[in-house]
């Protein structure tokens, strides 16, 4: 016994728990809670591999979950996720608190952007920038809301004004690019979107509106180069995926297209657009049933064009489903509301007439029918002919009663 006097004792064999990126990450933001770089990476190794949201949320100090930055910490990562509606829940919580914040209110202004509520989104960007006027950070989607809007005069003001600020920010340079891609001068919108890049090679609007630019010129190689080089920045980048699926559309490689559509819906479950291209590339290879299933979700994801639902009924006309298809259109009609008759509800309108004539609910089948009489379409000669044998038939009716 005496030998092992004054000798360490044997080794343990348990291990200490390896030290990983997120496990420094997480002690440090509970050492200084206001560490923001500390958040931001670990929101971005969160993002990266969605396993680690469970240890990282666990393991966090209740003091720094409790603490007002977490918050902001969320809102960053719903964003990152797409999860808008999670996003503006949180930031509804930290606006009492933080009333003048320049950065929340801009982060409300982009959720309702990734929403498509462009009107809302505006009306943010535009007290963002009248309470802070130098303000370049985010004005690179409010430049996207400009166009989408067809603001131009407001588009070149907003371009006008970054050069002004600071004409050597890759905001300033897809501003300015975007503003050239509306008046259709794609080539030099380019030119300012690769100017965007040579400042900072991983700006990834600028790749992803490079690769728009080269599909409006037909430049398919250009555009599919550009489109992956965003991917290679940031694959939860959903616009990317989607325009990779609209070159290889362009390119009849549906096959290509749908695999490419299938990953932008994964990552925006909730946009029927997503879902009304993966079921139009599902058509062109019928493939039938799917197609219905993908248009069957856009329904369901606020399919707010009714692209998705005029889709469907016409695939249950053809398939001699013709209550499901009636439900459809009227579903359609109700999306829409609008007083001008268009080319699609002008289609609805025929469709539910006839419907409605054939099983004898001949009032119904009028009220369609009448607001057909002034479109100009092939539509209203048919409209025509069914009221006048609706009026024949309501005759004989009345003649035998």
């Amino acid at each position: 016994e005496l030998r092992h006097c004054g000798r360490p004792p044997p080794p343990s064999h348990t291990q200490p728990p390896p030290v990983t990126a997120h496990s420094v990450l997480v002690e440090a933001v509970g050492a200084y809670p206001h560490n923001w770089s500390a958040w931001l990476d670990l929101a971005e190794l969160c993002l990266e591999d969605k396993d680690l949201q469970a240890p990282v949320e666990a393991a966090l100090a209740p003091a720094a979950r409790s603490s007002w930055i977490y918050s902001f910490f969320l809102v960053h990562v719903f964003l990152e996720q797409q999860h808008c509606m999670d996003a503006l829940a949180v930031i509804e919580h930290l606006t009492p608190l933080f009333p003048h914040s320049h950065y929340l209110l801009a982060q409300t202004a982009v959720a309702h952007y990734h929403v498509r509520d462009f009107d809302v989104a505006q009306r943010h960007f535009e007290r963002l920038r009248a309470s802070d006027p130098c303000r370049l950070e985010q004005m690179d989607v409010y430049s996207n809301i400009l166009y989408v809007k067809d603001k131009r005069a407001e588009l070149s003001r907003l371009a006008h004004e970054a050069v002004r600020a600071d004409k050597y920010r890759p905001e300033t340079c897809c501003i300015v690019g975007n503003y050239y891609s509306l008046r259709g001068k794609h080539e030099k919108a380019v030119l300012y979107f690769r100017r965007a890049l040579s400042l900072d090679r991983n700006y990834l609007s600028a790749w992803t509106l490079v690769g728009h630019e080269h599909l409006e010129m037909k430049n398919t190689g250009a555009a599919v180069e550009a489109y992956r080089r965003a991917v290679d920045v940031n694959a939860r980048d959903f616009r990317a995926w989607y325009g990779l699926g609209q070159t290889y559309e362009i390119l009849n490689m549906h096959l290509y297209a749908l695999h490419y559509y299938r990953r932008a819906a994964s990552l925006r479950p909730a946009d029927s657009r997503m879902w009304c291209a993966v079921g139009g590339c599902y058509l062109r290879l019928d493939r039938r049933a799917e197609a219905m299933k993908a248009y069957e979700r856009a329904i369901g994801a606020d399919d707010r064009e009714g692209i998705a639902t005029r889709r469907l009924a016409k695939l249950y006309a053809e398939d001699g489903e013709d209550d499901a298809a009636a439900r459809c259109y009227r579903r359609h009609l109700e999306m829409t509301a609008a007083e001008d008759v268009d080319g699609p509800e002008a289609e609805a309108m025929l469709y539910l007439g006839t419907y409605y004539k054939d099983r004898g609910d001949l009032d119904t089948a009028g009220l369609y029918f009448s607001k057909l009489l002034d479109y100009p379409g092939h539509e209203k000669e048919e409209a025509k002919a069914s009221l006048r044998e609706i009026r024949s038939r309501v005759v004989v009716r009345t003649a035998k009663g």
